[in-house]
């Protein structure tokens, strides 16, 4: 039963293994589970999907849906627990199409997860290893993930990239 930080960081391209390799390391911890869910299916393809994930995940997982708000599902966590958040870059996403104030929400989210009283292993994506996007949003949501992951990283004991569905360890450890 490997012993996980406060915060993990899981981080890589789409389907690159990074939610994969999230669930197993949390399995392999020997606690009990919890997964807060940050997609909405806004369309019958991307229900689909979240239900594919989940039947993919198996059981024992005690589910929450957290699209907005991520201190609070956090803040419900117990000690004994382990804590699998997926993902931050629809959790990104969600607060930017909402307007909101990305700077405060990070804020508020990186305090949250120093309060968290159970491990926490967060996926996100890294975005900013293709072209720079065309339009003014999207070169947004680019920096604004970057950022959010760099602050994160630095407040991680373990970061990993997963390419290829293979872990790198980035800081710390791999379990």
């Amino acid at each position: 039963m490997p012993d996980l930080p406060r915060l993990t960081l899981v981080t890589g391209g789409a389907r690159s293994g990074k939610s994969g390799y999230a669930e197993a390391l949390a399995t392999a911890s020997g606690r009990p589970r919890r997964y807060i869910a940050t997609a909405q299916a806004f369309d019958a393809e991307m229900a689909e999907r979240i239900a594919r994930h989940r039947a993919q995940r198996g059981e024992g997982w005690v589910t929450v849906e957290a699209p907005l708000d991520l201190a609070a599902a956090l803040a419900q966590a117990r000690a004994e627990e382990v804590v699998l958040v997926d993902c931050l870059t629809l959790w990104l996403t969600n607060h930017l199409l909402a307007g909101h104030d990305l700077e405060a929400e990070t804020a508020r989210l990186a305090e949250a997860l120093r309060a968290c009283p159970a491990p926490a292993i967060c996926v996100t994506n890294e975005v900013g290893w293709g072209i720079v996007p065309a339009d003014p949003l999207s070169r947004r949501f680019r920096d604004e993930q970057g950022r959010l992951n760099q602050r994160l990283a630095g407040e991680a004991g373990l970061v990993v990239a997963v390419l290829c569905g293979l872990p790198l360890a980035l800081k710390g450890r791999l379990p």
